[in-house]
């Protein structure tokens, strides 16, 4: 990683932003995709439940992040459901009814293959109690394998996805110069009663949980890594007091999308998200020579990633995507 104004960014990123801008880099289309803060009451308030992706990973190595990743297409399959209709929640989405049973149901199911924690019950108002032991271990990986759609895994253990657990907080859309993006919406849930978290994800070597606070100031020191909208999301759940206050605030969150706009002032990139200003970056100038590199570099990624977009999409629909699905 290298860092502007005591902020991180991935090192490829001016390049892209300079080809981008010259028109030599083709924005891909986002993916959907789904991130959930797991909430328990903690000593003096809150806590979240975060895992650290694995330092070896291409983007975000080290960093902190939420459970999620992105949709499978199976997740607009009829699923057993309980809680707000689909109509409700896509009007809270901003999507059709069919993506926003997909977002949800994703949000569900990651949490599950990341985290261990299932949000959903045999009834409309109960939660599953306990999720450990061979059998519930064996229903994991295999919808981490997509070799058991979430829709099928419900209906076999006769549960209902409990959409009422589950609350919008914001959403996020990786920048247009990343070559794999993703348009993610961010949920806040409580841990049920009973369950507990472990470290499921192959993608995260630590989970933690920790208090809003006390984590954005380990972040503010240089100790944690985080990218944008995983601080961002993290700084909003320090005003609330519990629980039950986080959830209550979840129906008047604004879920605008947020996404970064890049500029050139001269040689200099300016980086910004709209609304929050403690991204924004100024990336010095390259050296008229590496310049000249970085453009053909560029150009010639463009191309090969064009080139390769069929594989990474089939590459993609077997894989959940990246821990938390940050943009």
């Amino acid at each position: 990683m290298s860092t502007a104004n005591g902020q991180w960014y991935p090192p490829e990123w001016p390049d892209r932003i300079r080809a981008l801008a010259r028109g030599e880099l083709r924005p891909v289309a986002p993916r959907r995709a789904a991130t959930v803060l797991l909430l328990r009451v903690a000593p003096g308030g809150v806590a979240v439940h975060m895992l650290r992706r694995r330092a070896s990973m291409a983007f975000g190595g080290g960093a902190y992040a939420y459970p999620g990743g992105s949709v499978d297409p199976r997740d607009e399959r009829d699923v057993p459901w309980a809680g707000p209709p689909r109509t409700e929640w896509a009007a809270r989405l901003g999507t059709d009814a069919a993506s926003a049973q997909a977002i949800v149901c994703a949000a569900v199911r990651e949490t599950f293959e990341e985290a261990g924690v299932l949000l959903a019950g045999p009834t409309p108002d109960t939660v599953v109690a306990d999720t450990t032991g061979e059998e519930w271990e064996a229903d994991r990986a295999a919808l981490v394998s997509r070799e058991l759609s979430f829709a099928d895994f419900l209906d076999r253990r006769g549960l209902l996805l409990r959409s009422d657990l589950l609350g919008a907080w914001a959403r996020w859309i990786t920048p247009g110069f990343e070559p794999r993006r993703y348009d993610t919406w961010f949920f806040v849930a409580a841990l049920p009663e009973g369950q507990r978290t472990r470290n499921a994800s192959t993608e995260a070597d630590r989970t933690v949980w920790a208090a809003p606070a006390e984590a954005a100031a380990g972040y503010d020191r240089g100790e944690l890594l985080m990218m944008p909208p995983t601080i961002s999301t993290l700084r909003s759940l320090v005003p609330y007091a519990t629980v039950g206050e986080v959830l209550a605030a979840s129906g008047e969150r604004d879920l605008t999308p947020v996404l970064a706009q890049a500029r050139l002032d001269g040689e200099e990139i300016v980086l910004s998200w709209p609304g929050h200003e403690e991204f924004t970056k100024h990336i010095a100038s390259r050296a008229p020579e590496a310049a000249a590199e970085d453009s053909e570099s560029a150009a010639e990624e463009a191309a090969a990633e064009e080139s390769e977009s069929a594989a990474a999409e089939e590459a993609d629909a077997n894989s959940s995507g990246p821990a938390g699905a940050d943009a």
